[in-house]
């Protein structure tokens, strides 16, 4: 084929079928097809048409949506004609997935563009889809960048199917007509998802996790119903930035919302940058040309020293599992079948190592329908993705704990926590023979409260952003070092004696409760496993009168701040809640301190002495 200095005249040489095209594919070549959404569907349904005349054909690709044709070449392609290489599995049954398990190459997205350019893996051919061409002969990749063109520049043969639907997407997302060898022009419609079913579990862990993202943070988000919904819950937050392997179609409505600005990101400013874009045509309506959105290769994207540029870099990620040292297996979750390494340790890694930055790994506490935990002793059975060195925040829909320097008892207790009720007992046992928690401990039947999030709240006092919240099986160690720091005259407020160890056994009933029965609410500042307790609030139930004794300690340098009156309206608005019938309170009789605040509830107060202690109580209104 003669070769013209002008684009134009070589796209025209360049033109032809898709089965005229696809003649120059052989036998034994390894074939890169575009990705996910970006699929080229027309010359994978053409290539599938002629594959009786290929033997040990090696496809190459990235990720496929189950409704698109390579997923569908995948499901009957016989052994001898087609050997699908994935580097990421991406939606599909989970029985397929089992059977191509063998065919998956395990490796971080950002290393597989060196992996085609170093020529370790060379590629034959590239079957691509395209933008038409603008006035100076580049077309746009898309929808479907991240290792798409390392691909295009890799390969011995590129063959391009312009599509008209496919939208023009700035950044580092363009190929040009004299880099490719053949082209096919089809018009068909894009690959889409349908939108995705509400899902209880997900929103929980969507509402747990809410509350860690800040205003100004950059945002990286998967696919799938648990991303949907993180989208969802942060509808009011401000400024919110994006540096993600996918655009969503949640992203976009928090974008049309004003969440997203961009505006502090620290870097990219003013741009959603990602590497393809997974959902609906609204959403590639919605990218094209769009100017504040940029498309670059995946070993930019999910380079963790550019993700690690970001203010505030926050990653979100799912898990199939995880076992009770913090050890994680990424796999298909429910509605959320895409699986494999992919970019989840780059932006694990990335995150961390942001200013303010945070990685978070979500997974719902139990599989197949409730009988399974997904928290469990050892991940002796399945893949380790995550190492526990690596992985810092975990959500479930019974809460959020942090594991970043925690020791593994700590870790084991603070994910037992976390876990299904119905599994938390003998999750604690196989702890204890694993070693991991303490032999003597014994387990307290208060381990199956689930946390209520509702009781959770931040107020600013004084210029200090103050969150009150039930305690946790995980604050023993916080609220140990807030007794020791208390002084003599508070510690004999709170505990009527001089005390000066506050062991285990002797505090237990502070962070060990059912939150029904028992409830503890402390007030905290500082990061989530990293917080100062500065106040506890307690109530315990006397089953025989119906009555809940309450009992406070604040640190000195924060009393006078209203953080007790804040504790104790809590604790009797939870009371009622939970059908007790009033408040009681035992003190000393010159302890005037919680006369006064006693004295502020909004119910008729009743005052006694018994054996030198004053005791006051109040009766809920019916």
């Amino acid at each position: 084929m003669s070769k013209s200095n002008y684009w134009a005249d070589n796209y025209v040489q360049k033109k032809n079928t898709a089965k005229k095209v696809l003649e120059n594919i052989k036998p034994g070549q390894r074939v890169f097809i575009g990705s996910s959404c970006g699929e080229p569907q027309h010359l994978v349904q053409e290539l599938s048409q002629i594959s009786s005349r290929f033997t040990d054909l090696e496809i190459v690709r990235l990720l496929s949506i189950e409704s698109g044709p390579l997923t569908l070449i995948a499901n009957r392609s016989h052994s001898q004609q087609f050997n699908i290489r994935s580097f990421y599995l991406g939606s599909s049954s989970l029985n397929l997935m089992q059977k191509s398990k063998r065919f998956t190459t395990p490796i971080n997205l950002s290393q597989i563009p060196y992996l085609f350019k170093s020529k370790m893996m060379p590629l034959n051919a590239a079957l691509i889809q395209a933008s038409p061409p603008d006035d100076f002969g580049w077309m746009s990749l898309g929808i479907s960048v991240d290792i798409t063109l390392s691909a295009c520049e890799s390969a011995d043969i590129v063959i391009c199917q312009v599509n008209q639907n496919m939208p023009r997407v700035l950044g580092q997302s363009f190929i040009h007509v004299n880099d490719v060898d053949f082209i096919v022009e089809y018009d068909q419609a894009l690959l889409t998802i349908q939108p995705l079913p509400e899902h209880e579990e997900a929103n929980s862990i969507a509402k747990h996790i809410s509350r860690l993202i800040e205003d100004g943070s950059t945002i990286q988000a998967g696919l799938g119903v648990t991303h949907e919904a993180n989208m969802l819950c942060l509808s009011e937050k401000n400024d919110i930035g994006v540096h993600s392997q996918y655009v969503s179609d949640g992203m976009m409505r928090l974008f049309s919302m004003g969440v997203i600005t961009n505006k502090k990101k620290g870097f990219n400013n003013g741009k959603v940058v990602a590497g393809s874009a997974v959902g609906s045509q609204a959403l590639y309506e919605f990218i094209d040309d769009n100017p504040s959105i940029e498309f670059h290769p995946s070993d930019y994207v999910n380079n963790p020293a550019i993700i690690a540029r970001h203010n505030k870099m926050v990653s979100m990620n799912t898990a199939i599992a995880m076992d009770l040292t913090g050890q994680a297996a990424a796999d298909a979750l429910p509605f959320s079948n895409y699986t494999g390494i992919n970019g989840l340790v780059d932006f694990t890694r990335g995150a961390a190592m942001s200013k303010g930055g945070k990685s978070i790994l979500m997974l719902t506490s139990t599989s197949d329908q409730g009988q399974k935990s997904r928290i469990v002793p050892t991940l002796s059975d399945i893949a380790v993705v995550v190492p526990r060195g690596d992985v810092h925040y975990v959500a479930t829909e019974y809460g959020v704990v942090n594991l970043f320097g925690k020791t593994l008892q700590e870790r084991a207790m603070a994910l037992i926590s976390i876990a299904h009720p119905n599994f938390r007992d003998e999750l604690f046992s196989q702890a204890k023979e694993l070693n991991l928690i303490d032999k003597d401990r014994k387990l307290n039947q208060a381990i199956k409260g689930v946390y209520p999030l509702k009781y959770e709240e931040i107020i600013t006092i004084k210029g200090i952003p103050i969150l009150f919240r039930p305690a946790r099986a995980v604050d023993e160690r916080s609220v140990q070092e807030h007794y020791y720091t208390m002084n003599k005259g508070d510690i004999l407020s709170r505990f009527f004696h001089d005390k000066k160890s506050f062991v285990h056994d002797q505090i237990e009933t502070t962070f060990e409760i059912d939150y029904i029965n028992d409830l503890t609410i402390v007030a905290t500042i500082g990061e989530l496993g990293f917080e100062k307790i500065i106040a506890v609030g307690e109530y315990f139930k006397n089953p025989a009168i119906n009555m809940a004794e309450i009992a406070f300690s604040v640190s000195e340098e924060y009393q006078g701040m209203g953080i007790a009156k804040i504790l104790q309206d809590k604790l009797a608005q939870a009371a009622m809640q939970n059908g007790i019938k009033g408040l009681i309170a035992y003190t000393s009789r010159t302890n005037t301190g919680m006369k006064k605040l006693f004295a502020k509830l909004p119910y008729e107060i009743k005052s006694e002495i018994e054996e030198d202690m004053l005791v006051l109580t109040c009766t809920f209104p019916e």
